[in-house]
């Protein structure tokens, strides 16, 4: 990344609980969840170029250049502002693919938000949103960067400011496809909807939790094995599983016993991303 003129955080997500309301006619399901930042992601690094050409210097095992997200989501953004200028992009990845804590929404997110900036193209946040909506339904509340309750189909967000605990995720060595869940016959889709004020405290659940335990025991041994030292949850449609501790020492303590062949890391929850604080301090110099 040393040719990078912009270096910005791509950071993870959780969903606290996501509830699963009922399925609409197009197909997409109704949902209510919480997302909360974690300050821990992939990095991308950005080069303007005046050949109007994107390119992204990294390559992703089994995902070709044209289709990667990040890719899309400069050529969308090129194309919707109109503007001739390209992008040298870089990708350091570190977040599990399929692992229900935002990789590629997040990426794409910072894409929008760092190339409006590298490119001046002084898009509002709204705009930028609606755009990255069109990629994907996680998009918008990473282009907003404000952990949100969101409802319909993740798009509608209501910033919220829940607790800051330390987080110990552990990263069960599957990737789960969300279509695969969404589609399971056995996903309950009744759950009643709640109010935003009315959030449930260091609770509320995972519809998908029960569907993806039945289909990948590696999810199901991971929640069993966490669920001995506190009560653990998965994010997403999985397959990254998580528990909350007051500090950073209790949850090393955990991660400490974790077997070798689970890979975890322990992140502070944010309820504004990394990646706007980062561009603020760009801001102040």
């Amino acid at each position: 990344m040393h040719d990078a003129q912009l270096i910005l955080p791509a950071p993870a997500k959780l969903n606290l609980f996501l509830h699963i309301l009922g399925r609409r006619p197009d197909g997409y399901h109704e949902l209510q969840t919480l997302f909360q930042f974690l300050d821990h992601g992939d990095e991308l690094g950005f080069r303007c170029r005046e050949d109007g050409q994107i390119r992204l210097h990294t390559d992703i095992p089994g995902v070709p250049h044209d289709s990667n997200l990040i890719v899309r989501a400069a050529r969308r953004l090129q194309e919707q502002s109109g503007t001739r200028l390209g992008a040298d992009i870089w990708l350091d990845k570190r977040l599990p693919m399929g692992g229900g804590i935002g990789g590629g929404s997040s990426d794409a997110a910072t894409t929008l938000v760092g190339l409006n900036h590298l490119w001046g193209l002084d898009w509002s946040e709204d705009r930028l949103a609606e755009l990255g909506l069109t990629l994907g339904a996680d998009v918008p509340v990473f282009v907003r960067g404000r952990a949100a309750f969101a409802e319909g189909v993740g798009e509608k967000l209501t910033p919220v400011t829940p607790e800051e605990p330390w987080y110990l995720v552990v990263a069960p060595q599957v990737s789960v496809s969300t279509a695969e869940i969404f589609s399971d016959p056995e996903l309950t889709r009744d759950t009643p909807a709640i109010r935003v004020r009315s959030l449930p405290e260091g609770g509320g659940h995972n519809d998908c939790q029960p569907v993806v335990e039945k289909r990948y025991s590696e999810v199901r041994n991971a929640l069993k094995w966490l669920n001995n030292f506190v009560q653990a949850r998965m994010t997403g449609t999985g397959a990254c599983v998580f528990g909350s501790f007051p500090n950073r020492d209790e949850a090393a303590k955990v991660s400490r016993q974790l077997p070798a062949t689970l890979p975890s890391f322990i992140a502070r929850g944010c309820n504004r991303s990394p990646l706007h604080r980062a561009l603020e301090n760009l801001d102040r110099k």
